[in-house]
């Protein structure tokens, strides 16, 4: 990405001199290895895949996958050190086709390790009884997702920000990657607008290799104003062609961004353009016509690639590499004051559960959007690279990740179940289920430095 790229130097691990064979035996060797070189083709002629049947593939996987995400997917081949970093050679991975399997290892944290968990999602320290929620992993189908590795991503991240932009949801990834690379090397908090918790802006420095992770609160992408508590402004306010300049106007500073908004989109609003007002929704009060919130949810995407690929793809720009992580579904059951909200205490296999309509069409406007930035922007390629994190499908399947009651300390204490508890069924326990989501973007950041580094040698090795 410009000037900001780190250099990257591949080692050989092994390079020996030259050693002079009798002729004899170097006879003796050709043969052998041409006799052992035939008998594998041979092998290879006559192996084939085995195919998979039909009753395995989910109706998911009719949506549209988005191919570019993975197009240097998986790393589950040829094995690669770079400047002492061990990679795998890359092949194309489709992360959203597949299943959930147990996985003894568990997390790399838990919730007294990590200190910048947010209240509300430390549901061990919480009291949260059952812990089978944390033995699972996400297991696509056409490649190995490795377990995250917090020194290479520290490695191919050296001197180098990056912005997790959008609503709590952002700021929860943020939080589980935060816990995930502290398993290594602690971050400090350099920059906050606020004392508490859940201030707007932070920013933490990790000084062992000069990274930066920031979040920006911006729950819609584009410029907004959110309804107040007063019941003053009972409807959002969103401008749908002009981005949200508290996190657009960083641009400069940022050499990777995470967008990730979803559930804002579902409270009523009104949509404007300029001084035009496109719609709205749920205003029963107000003389506008009702619209979707999917096209402007799409549209809000639109506008904010845009904007990133005008001010980082121009020939001046100085390039970014921008991630979207897909629409997470809730898990709700029930009332949100119940406390069996979100009561599972498994995944859910695939013949279990179908994605929603909604989830699928708020995954198909991001994709969308994202395809047609590519294709609409070919000349900022190289400088703007564009991926998708997609976990709307595998989200889907883990109803048991989130804190429910446990949002609160020790909800259920004494065993006594409350008439009334709040429940958290969209947020994600931490350590949980969204770890995986840092597991993907690591995968596909590693792609993108594996193809970067072949263009930079000729294409070759």
């Amino acid at each position: 990405m410009g000037s900001k790229m780190a250099s990257f130097t591949t080692i050989i691990p092994f390079k020996e001199k030259p050693h002079f064979l009798p002729r004899k035996f170097l006879s003796y060797a050709l043969f052998a290895i041409l006799s052992v070189a035939l008998f594998r083709i041979l092998c290879l002629h006559l192996s084939s895949p085995i195919a998979e049947s039909p009753a395995e593939h989910e109706q998911f996987t009719q949506n549209s996958p988005i191919l570019f995400t993975s197009s240097i997917g998986s790393f589950s081949a040829i094995p690669k050190v770079v400047d002492g970093v061990k990679f795998n050679g890359s092949s194309s991975c489709d992360y959203s086709n597949g299943k959930w399997v147990p996985d003894k290892s568990g997390p790399l944290y838990n919730g007294t390790s990590c200190g910048t968990i947010k209240d509300g999602q430390n549901c061990m320290s919480h009291g949260r009884p059952d812990l089978g929620y944390l033995f699972w992993r996400w297991e696509p189908r056409q490649c190995r997702l490795p377990r995250f590795d917090p020194r290479a991503f520290l490695h191919l991240m050296r001197n180098k920000n990056l912005a997790f932009v959008g609503d709590s949801m952002a700021r929860n990834q943020l939080e589980s990657l935060l816990c995930m690379l502290g398993s290594l090397s602690l971050p400090t908090l350099v920059y906050s607008d606020g004392e508490a918790e859940d201030s707007k802006f932070r920013r933490w420095h990790f000084a062992s290799h000069n990274v930066n992770v920031s979040v920006y609160w911006s729950p819609f992408l584009v410029k907004g104003f959110e309804k107040t508590g007063s019941g003053e402004q009972k409807h959002n306010k969103l401008f749908m062609d002009t981005v949200d300049e508290k996190w657009a106007s960083d641009l400069g500073l940022m050499d990777m961004v995470v967008l990730s908004i979803g559930h804002w989109y579902l409270h009523p609003a009104v949509y404007m353009e300029g001084d035009l007002v496109l719609g709205c929704h749920y205003c029963p009060t107000l003389n506008h016509t009702e619209i979707e919130f999917y096209g402007v949810y799409g549209k809000a995407f639109r506008t904010a690639l845009q904007a990133i690929i005008q001010r980082k793809g121009s020939p001046n720009g100085n390039g970014v590499d921008v991630l979207v992580t897909t629409f997470s579904p809730h898990h709700f059951e029930g009332e949100w004051d119940k406390a069996g909200a979100c009561p599972k205490t498994n995944p859910y296999n695939e013949s279990e559960k179908m994605l929603d309509a909604m989830d699928e069409q708020m995954r198909k406007a991001q994709v969308a959007e994202l395809e047609e930035a590519r294709r609409s922007n070919s000349n900022a390629r190289g400088r703007v690279r564009i991926a998708a994190i997609d976990v709307t499908k595998l989200a889907s399947l883990r109803p048991d990740g989130h804190p429910g009651p446990y949002m609160h300390p020790f909800p259920l204490s004494n065993g006594v179940v409350q008439d009334r508890v709040q429940n958290d069924c969209v947020h994600w326990c931490l350590p949980g289920p969204i770890d995986t989501w840092n597991e993907i973007m690591l995968d596909i950041i590693k792609g993108w430095h594996l193809a970067q580094s072949s263009s930079s040698r000729g294409g070759g090795e």
